[in-house]
């Protein structure tokens, strides 16, 4: 309670990059709850029984001091009379013990009962989120930090929990209790009571919201700073290869010493602010209680009071400010779980940059289609346009090939095919057709579907290697994955292996080498066996003998599919059915290998340098 915990539902800023993390909309609290309340309806009936089961536990609670001014005033016996040895108030105390039960009993009811309600919400949020996630535009993944967002998530998800958790479990029933304590003081005693309990409760709530309003500023740096120092340790983390390569351990420490400092002064500062805050509630509370015993002791000895009502008063004075105690701690974890809340809900709001049109329809195929580029033109940003007015067809069936030099935009025809990105119109109508179909127009789940690359840079899940393999199909089976590590010629390799198909590839399939890496991802696009396949230098990780050896099984599997193959090295693409050579976004030259040779033009002199240096 007294201390500030950033890892418990505790929000972290924007980090400094824009689209980094969503940004603040700015939603208010209420907004937030009320983005939040439908994921909670669907357990309707849970939240009243959960409701009933805390106002049973809190009239109980409050029963408790009643009868305990019953049970002493029962007692109040002189030493020595007869009666002392026939008055046991055992009802009372039976009385008194099962209100005790009750009040325990009832309130791990009210939690068992709501526990579904909580955690089915979490798991209906995150999982939205997470869906919503993977809809998102390439652009958004390439520009965001991991490790901030991921915090971010993780922070919403146990914000739906605390929030739940600190209103229904804290909040709501300190102000049913609160009723009626002000109820049971105003009916058995006169009104000074109440006047005494309210004027402390609106001191106390003030000065609460009040001071934890103006520690906020102190909780959102330090969550800040604690996003950023995140951010940078799995940035580095990440890249630990690179980091080993250029012996900059040392320098990556002390980067990250220099954000834990920023933080500890930050947390300093929030901790000062905190024990202020402490120290002042605690001043409220207890000159209330002191005020209030006052007046009760003074009742007691003008005959007015009766010892039972003096321990009443102050049983009900400690169960209230007990759960007020809490208060500053409260506010301020249900203002961050809703902060938290609404950073989450800003993701789901994040607009997908690549949507399905209105009624978009699945992509038809009979067979190998063919593929047309129309005046294709392109820009990542607007003052730096990548393609020119592209246009080429791949006929269905056949292979057509892109080469050129690197940022010409060969792997963006990829990018665009795929539709990670949507064409840029500049009013020309230019578009992407597959067997006469605008992709733009068609889903892009069936669209994908469709469609198997091997990309340049082979990304694989930390999991093991036959996993990575029937990604491609995922319901394949292991005599499917065996056959696509054969014709990828991976199987030797990987039944050489110590543990065979349930090898662990590690982080990003580190444990593996280029071309190992490679060849998985050549097997796993197999065994999905697509109409259209891209090839983005499928083999440039690979040895010359491998090489030619998976050349010639690309080329078997491409036979009767519609390939887009893209290479630097001229060699691979020498059996094309078409070579567009790209320059600057735009094609300077298309044909087949001999005649493009014989051209003497930018593919002959592409060649002739790379026969050069295989010499």
């Amino acid at each position: 309670m007294r201390r500030d915990n950033p890892s418990q539902g505790h929000m972290a800023l924007p980090p400094t990059s824009a689209n980094a993390a969503p940004v603040s909309t700015g939603r208010s609290d209420w907004s937030t709850l009320q983005r939040l309340l439908p994921y909670l309806w669907q357990y309707k009936w849970r939240v009243m029984a959960a409701l009933a089961f805390m106002v049973a536990a809190k009239v109980a609670n409050v029963g408790v001091p009643v009868l305990l001014k019953q049970l002493v005033d029962a007692m109040n016996i002189p030493a020595g009379s007869a009666q002392a040895l026939l008055v046991v108030p055992l009802g009372l105390l039976l009385a008194y013990g099962g209100l005790r039960l009750c009040t325990s009993l009832f309130t791990e009811l009210r939690e068992l009962v709501f526990a579904k309600a909580t955690e089915g919400a979490t798991r209906h949020i995150a999982l939205q989120v997470f869906g919503h996630l993977h809809s998102l535009s390439l652009r958004f993944h390439l520009e965001r930090q991991t490790g901030g967002m991921t915090r971010d998530i993780e922070r919403g998800t146990r914000g739906v929990q605390s929030l739940i958790s600190y209103s229904l479990y804290s909040i709501v029933p300190t102000l049913i209790e609160v009723v009626l304590v002000l109820t049971l003081l105003g009916t058995q005693f006169d009104m000074g009571y109440v006047w005494i309990t309210l004027a402390a409760l609106v001191l106390y709530v003030g000065f609460t919201v009040v001071v934890t309003e103006w520690r906020t500023q102190f909780r959102r740096r330090m969550n800040e700073l604690e996003s950023a120092g995140q951010t940078r340790a799995i940035d580095s983390l990440l890249n630990y290869e690179t980091v080993k390569y250029f012996n900059n351990e040392l320098y990556e420490a002390t980067r990250y010493d220099e954000a834990l400092q920023k933080l500890r002064k930050a947390r300093l500062v929030s901790q000062r602010t905190l024990s202020l805050l402490n120290a002042g509630q605690q001043l409220v509370i207890a000159t209330a209680l002191v005020l209030m015993l006052w007046r009760a002791t003074n009742g007691v000895v003008a005959g007015e009071l009766t010892l039972g009502d003096l321990v009443m008063i102050n049983a009900f004075m400690i169960q209230l400010y007990i759960p007020l105690g809490f208060l500053g701690v409260l506010y301020r974890e249900i203002k961050q779980s809703l902060t938290d809340l609404e950073k989450m809900f800003s993701l789901l709001e994040k607009e997908r940059e690549v949507a399905d049109a209105p009624g978009a329809q699945r992509l038809s195929l009979d067979g190998p289609p063919a593929v047309r580029f129309e005046n294709v033109h392109f820009a990542y940003e607007p003052a730096r346009e990548i393609l020119h007015g592209v246009s080429f067809e791949i006929p269905a069936g056949r292979t057509v090939a892109v080469v050129g030099p690197s940022g010409s935009g060969k792997s963006t025809l990829a990018r665009l095919l795929y539709r990670f990105y949507d064409v840029s119109n500049h009013g020309e109508g230019g578009r992407i057709t597959i067997d006469g179909q605008d992709i733009a127009e068609v889903t892009q789940s069936s669209l994908r579907e469709a469609i198997g690359i091997v990309p340049q840079d082979t990304v694989l899940f930390n999991d093991t290697i036959e996993y990575n393999i029937l990604y491609g199909r995922p319901e394949a089976g292991h005599d499917a994955a065996v056959a696509a590590a054969e014709a990828a010629h991976i199987r030797g390799f990987i039944e050489r292996l110590p543990q065979g198909w349930r090898t662990m590839v590690g982080e990003r399939g580190l444990k593996l080498s280029g071309g190992e890496k490679q060849r998985v991802a050549i097997a796993r696009t197999l065994l999905k066996n697509p109409p259209i396949l891209i090839f983005d230098e499928a083999t440039s990780a690979l040895d010359s003998a491998n090489e030619r050896a998976i050349q010639a099984e690309l080329r078997q599997v491409s036979k009767h599919k519609t390939a887009l193959v893209i290479a630097h090295r001229l060699s691979t693409v020498v059996d094309a059915h078409e070579i567009l050579v790209l320059d600057s976004g735009r094609i300077v030259e298309r044909g087949r290998h001999a005649d493009l040779v014989a051209q003497g033009g930018a593919y002959a002199r592409m060649w002739a340098l790379q026969q050069a240096g295989n010499d």
